[in-house]
């Protein structure tokens, strides 16, 4: 089943953006494979109707449900309007969202958790954990060495 992600970062350890019309992107997370494809919110710097054009790319992408912290009015008519169901989450990674929501863990919203126009003050700068923090080095670290070795190689050939 394809679900979609208010998402703060395009990957699956992101937190999940409490906002869903202006979050800065998608996850259309596929729950049997764990596959995910990620989306950019054009709508999230729209100056007005961002929930309404947010649900409708959701629509559009045929997304069985949606999970977010937030969803405004506008938003929540269209998606109900489809028959997406809207799950509510805070304050966890995409991925742990995605294991709740398969558990039959969240919430299921019955009508909007927001009043419209709320989503437009960003939420803060989401931080990363020191183990993401430390993995992301030390794949830097690896992709310099790799470099490294095909700099010598070039230089080697151009001799």
């Amino acid at each position: 089943m394809k679900i979609v992600i208010s998402a703060s970062a395009p990957m699956l350890d992101a937190p999940v953006d409490p906002r869903f019309g202006r979050c800065s992107y998608y996850l259309f997370v596929d729950t049997d494979t764990g596959r995910f494809e990620v989306q950019e919110n054009t709508a999230a710097l729209s100056g007005g109707g961002a929930g309404i054009q947010a649900a409708q790319t959701i629509v559009n992408a045929g997304a069985a449900a949606v999970v977010t912290g937030n969803v405004g009015p506008n938003a929540y008519q269209v998606l109900n309007a489809a028959n997406i169901p809207i799950y509510l989450v805070a304050g966890v990674s995409i991925r742990e969202a995605v294991n709740a929501y398969k558990m039959g863990q969240l919430p299921q919203a019955s009508d909007a958790t927001n009043s419209a126009h709320s989503g437009m003050t960003p939420p803060p700068a989401p931080t990363s954990p020191p183990s993401e923090i430390d993995a992301l080095r030390a794949e830097v670290g690896e992709l310099r060495e790799v470099m490294a070795k095909l700099l010598t190689k070039i230089d080697e050939i151009a001799k």
